[in-house]
């Protein structure tokens, strides 16, 4: 019990910062404008260089790649896919469509940053048509990987390609360069996202200086993250999706928290608080509690660089980064612009009730002190019924599938999507996803020599066909294909790939010219990434909890709070999951959020969903425990300590989940499959924490548990550091000293 000096201290930094931010506002929004224009500037002179290439040290794919770099310098591009169907009762050998389609080739073969172009009317092309003559393809080799490309070589592929179309011959192009050509923009979800947080704002203050102050603070906060990470790029990976992931938790959690800091300032200001004391006051408490939560944030996603993964840095290290601007942005921003508003933040009827000394807007609202009390009384029933629906939604989770989707999953529309099902039809579903099986010769040789090899992976009941072996530069090294007979992304190639490592070509190799074999290509990479991240999963998971729970142990000085927020938060975690193998793996509503074709859920997902959520989460955590905390501090009484903390806090927690939903669940209908995954994977969350689990479970169980809540030995309380997230409100003078306390 009692405060400790360093509760003092830091209650006047927080206060004095808000206390200057307001003085010298306008220092204050000069300052954010001028870094929004200056980092963006120069992050539109420097450019971006997005990156969805990763490492993974000590597979087969990796082992694969470094034999074939330094001898086949042919593979080191971009291999795109022209294909051709032909239509009304022709064959695409007909002398007319071969001859327009030969042309359309020998152009593309021209075009910028093409080295190479296999034609389906070659020698080398020989079996790129299929039995019936109605479908054939073309490889198109580029000079530089997809992710590198210049969009004009890209245009000019699609364009010169798609210029013989006609009644009889249609002309789709897949690969990874047409996949990236074609990704929807994003921008109508980020306005979407904006337009409905306003609306939340609004009904939720009634009042348009208190909707725009979170979203001013958010947006700016987002405009500096989302320069510097382009600028990030140029120095290390940074995968494509980074921008359009730090924008919806940029945008979900700066509102968030500048919401929960107008919102104390406005009751500061309806129990009669000047407008500086009111804004130092609301920084001395929520405030606080927004710099623990957006840390917890940022240690859970700067968790993710405990796995080692190159593809996973940059999105960690670029939202992380997004997630402490937002802080900032709250801390200075907020208190500034709320100094340009003085009372009329309280909006017109907010003032005429301020004017009449009418009611106290911190007093707790008469339908959450109902329901806390309800929950008070029935809390086992609840807390049943709210298990039993987090259950239910969390059942699918244990048929989780990881890997990559593959363009089989775009939308119908897109020539990706056409061109993958062409293949399937032509060739067959593995066709769409080759293996590339990387060999080494104990000496110089000829392609015979691997004959063996490719017998015996021919004769793999999952293999459709083996292509010929090329022998490299140094006639040591050698790669051929392995078609299988089902899609890339099936379970059934994944077990493929795992006998052919483990048993196939081990059996094969004894008493031939071949040294070593790996299998490799962009499939084996899609395998061996979902095998890495499952296998590290597990620490990731302890390590992100460890140190959630030893920060609310500081923070509450309790043993049982961290361990029940824990658990809490895997259970959001657990349903979270389970709806994303619902929509997106199993198929259900996937029309309604225009999931496309089911496929497996994307590997690297769940990793960062949970590092994220689990961030969240501990926002409402925070919030909710730490007004709890403050009863228990003056009264010592349970009881009264979580009904009344629940029922301060429950408007509040719902208002902003009701905006991080909102925000998040625009992203679902952006047309990009991992972004959608984050944005309904998100939404969920929120929902099932704010609605279920802090709504009901988190104080039915504090009830349960009842002083046992706030147990902490004593050889503990001596060795953890005293620290406050909202102390009790303070009475400051002039010269910003520590004149009285008062209980709130």
């Amino acid at each position: 019990m009692g405060f400790q000096l360093q509760d003092c201290i830091q209650g006047d930094v927080v206060s004095g910062l808000a206390r200057w931010c307001v003085r010298y506002r306008w220092i204050v929004v000069a300052l954010w404008v001028a870094s929004a224009v200056y980092t963006g500037v120069i992050a539109h002179r420097v450019g971006a260089s997005y990156s969805d290439s990763f490492t993974l040290p000590g597979t087969d794919t990796q082992r694969a790649f470094d034999l074939l770099k330094a001898n086949f310098p042919q593979v080191a591009g971009d291999l795109d896919t022209v294909v051709l169907h032909s239509e009304g009762g022709h064959r695409v050998t007909d002398a007319t469509l071969r001859r327009s389609a030969s042309t359309m080739l020998n152009k593309v073969a021209g075009l910028p940053h093409v080295v190479a172009v296999v034609s389906p009317f070659s020698a080398a092309g020989r079996g790129q048509i299929n039995p019936d003559h109605t479908i054939a393809f073309a490889e198109v080799q580029f000079d530089q990987l997809a992710n590198t490309l210049p969009r004009s070589a890209l245009k000019s592929l699609v364009n010169t390609a798609q210029q013989v179309r006609s009644a009889y011959l249609d002309v789709e192009l897949g690969g990874q360069g047409i996949q990236f050509l074609q990704q929807p923009s994003t921008q109508g979800s980020e306005i979407a996202g904006v337009l409905a947080a306003a609306i939340v704002l609004f009904l939720a203050f009634g009042s348009w200086r208190g909707m725009v102050t979170p979203l001013v603070a958010a947006i700016a906060a987002i405009l500096v993250g989302t320069s510097v990470e382009s600028l990030l790029s140029q120095v290390m990976s940074v995968a494509q999706f980074t921008p359009q992931l730090s924008i919806l938790i940029g945008l979900g959690v700066g509102v968030d928290y500048a919401l929960f800091i107008v919102s104390r300032h406005r009751n500061n200001l309806m129990s009669g608080m000047a407008v500086e004391d009111s804004i130092g006051a609301a920084l001395n408490t929520s405030g606080r509690a927004v710099l623990f939560a957006g840390a917890t944030v940022c240690v859970a996603l700067l968790g993710l660089l405990l796995l080692n993964v190159t593809f996973l840095v940059g999105v960690a290290v670029g939202a992380a980064f997004t997630v402490a601007l937002t802080m900032l942005a709250s801390l200075t921003l907020t208190p500034a612009l709320l100094g340009f508003m003085g009372t009329k933040v309280l909006g017109r009827g907010g003032l005429r009730r301020l004017e009449a000394h009418d009611a106290d807007e911190s007093a707790a609202p008469r339908g959450w002190l109902g329901w806390a009390h309800l929950i008070e009384r029935h809390r086992v029933v609840l807390s049943v019924l709210a298990l039993a629906v987090v259950a239910v939604i969390a059942a699918p989770f244990f048929a989780l599938q990881l890997g990559f989707s593959d363009q089989g999953n775009d939308p119908a529309n897109q020539t990706t999507r056409k061109a993958y099902d062409l293949l399937a039809q032509g060739f067959g579903p593995g066709f769409n996803g080759p293996l590339q099986v990387a060999a080494q010769l104990k000496a110089p040789g000829g392609p015979s020599q691997l004959d063996p090899l490719r017998a015996a992976i021919g004769n793999d009941p999952g293999v459709a066909a083996v292509g010929p072996a090329i022998l490299g530069l140094d006639r040591t090294t050698a790669v051929f294909a392995a078609i299988p007979r089902s899609t890339p992304q099936s379970i059934e190639t994944t077990d493929l790939v795992k006998r052919l490592r483990s048993t196939v070509i081990p059996r094969a190799l004894p008493g031939t010219a071949i040294r070593v074999a790996y299998v490799g290509g962009a499939t084996g990479a899609y395998i061996d990434f979902a095998h890495v991240l499952a296998s590290k999963l597990p620490l990731f998971v302890a390590v992100v909890v460890l140190v959630a729970s030893l920060l609310l142990l500081v923070a509450f000085r309790s043993l049982v709070i961290p361990l029940t927020a824990s658990v809490m938060n895997i259970f959001a975690a657990g349903a979270t999951y389970g709806l994303l193998v619902f929509v997106f793996q199993q198929g259900h509503l996937g029309s309604l959020f225009s999931v496309g074709r089911p496929g497996p859920i994307e590997a690297f997902v769940p990793v960062m969903l949970f590092a994220i959520l689990f961030g969240l989460s501990m926002d409402y955590q925070v919030f909710l425990v730490s007004r709890m905390h403050e009863e228990w501090i003056h009264t010592g009484d349970n009881r009264h300590s979580v009904t009344v903390g629940q029922a301060q806090t429950g408007r509040i927690i719902t208002a902003a989940a009701s905006i991080m939903i909102v925000v998040f669940m625009s992203f679902v209908f952006s047309g990009v499959r991992d972004v959608a995954e984050f944005g309904l994977g998100l939404a969920a969350a929120v929902l099932i924490d704010a609605f279920v689990l802090r709504t009901v479970l988190v104080p039915a169980l504090m009830h349960t548990l009842g002083n046992a809540n706030w147990y902490l030995p004593r050889w503990m309380d001596r060795l953890i550091p005293h620290v406050s997230i909202e102390p009790p409100e303070r009475t400051y003078d002039d010269d910003l000293t520590v004149v009285d306390f008062e209980p709130r």
